[in-house]
């Protein structure tokens, strides 16, 4: 595939994904989360560690720092020291964290769904099946 085609493509994806968050923003802001800290929310339970956000979500360590502590202070994300390494804090998501996460997924699942409306059965489940493909190393 040629530079600038795949250029198009990335730039297509990017925009489908911001116009998806941008028409859910006003929901999640209701959840009291900005787009960000959703995102860092959303991994809480599969990196328990800050530095591991910091790693998969590919953002400054300052940041994550910053979305963690509005988290913490809205008591959706709970921040424990390690037992094993008490140089360290552990992250979870409490309950209401785990309620907010779910409403704020449905709410981007709802925006997309909509996009998705457009295109037929069939298109949707090759979208699909590409998506996973150019996943799959991951």
């Amino acid at each position: 595939m040629p530079a600038d085609d795949a250029a198009e493509l990335w730039k297509l994806n990017q925009r489908l994904l911001t116009r998806v968050m941008n028409a859910a923003a006003p929901q999640l802001e209701e959840l009291g989360l900005e787009t960000k800290e959703f995102f860092v929310l959303d991994e809480v339970d599969a990196c328990k560690y800050p530095a591991e956000l910091t790693r998969k979500l590919m953002l400054p360590k300052a940041s994550v720092t910053t979305y963690l502590r509005n988290l913490v202070d809205s008591g959706l994300v709970r921040r424990e020291i390690d037992e094993s390494d008490l140089r360290r804090h552990r992250l979870m998501t409490t309950p209401e964290g785990q309620r907010v996460r779910a409403k704020a997924l449905e709410a981007l699942a709802s925006e997309f769904s909509t996009m998705m409306a457009r295109l037929d059965e069939r298109d949707q489940s090759e979208l699909r099946r590409m998506l996973l493909r150019l996943l799959e190393t991951e």
